[in-house]
């Protein structure tokens, strides 16, 4: 009986040990990955914040900066990923539906290549999106439109409600630009 109990105090002291070190390792990977943030190194943070959250993937404030440091990396596919993983430990986070928003909507422009583009004449010589990524384009804008409106929905005192107010105008508008722009190409061929 004696050497079950201490057995079970040993199991529970070594388990209580590994979890206060998975801690400190996860807090120092998530400081190392603010630290890369700041100095826009957005590959080193990414690197940090997925090892953190292989450590431990409760903390909803990682998935939530791995976000943060995807978009502006421009690896959106990720940046949506842990947006919409940090959405499932915490859905009231007003901020992820904004972000996943954002990440939704520079990506939609990414794949028609409207954002990189500084002129017209640029717009014009870059290679045509294809109806692939047109629809996809399209998909992600009324995806963006919808976490948008949550955001507006779970901060209803947002201070930036005009700011977001016209986001979703703008990727409302993504698809009828789309179509105008394809019909003039028609009426000019």
């Amino acid at each position: 009986m004696k050497k079950a109990l201490l057995i079970a105090v040993v199991l529970f002291i070594a388990v209580i040990s590994t979890a206060c070190i998975n801690n400190i390792a996860v807090q120092e990977l998530n400081n190392k990955a603010a630290e890369y943030m700041q100095k826009g190194d957005y590959e080193s943070a990414i690197n940090r914040l997925q090892a953190s959250i292989d450590l431990d993937s409760t903390m909803y404030q990682t998935y939530y900066n791995l976000g943060i440091a995807a978009t502006n990396a421009k690896k959106y596919d990720t940046a949506i990923e842990a947006f919409e993983n940090g959405i499932k430990l915490k859905p009231e986070h007003a901020n992820f539906y904004y972000s996943l928003g954002l990440a939704q909507s520079e990506y939609a422009d990414a794949l028609v290549d409207v954002a990189n583009a500084e002129d017209e004449k640029e717009v014009s010589s870059k290679k045509e999106a294809s109806v692939e990524d047109k629809t996809k384009a399209e998909g992600l804008k009324a995806l963006a439109i919808e976490n948008f409106k949550k955001y507006l929905e779970l901060n209803s005192q947002a201070d930036d409600r005009t700011t977001v107010e016209e986001l979703i105008k703008d990727c409302e508008s993504f698809g009828r630009a789309e179509t105008e722009e394809t019909k003039s190409e028609d009426l000019e061929g």
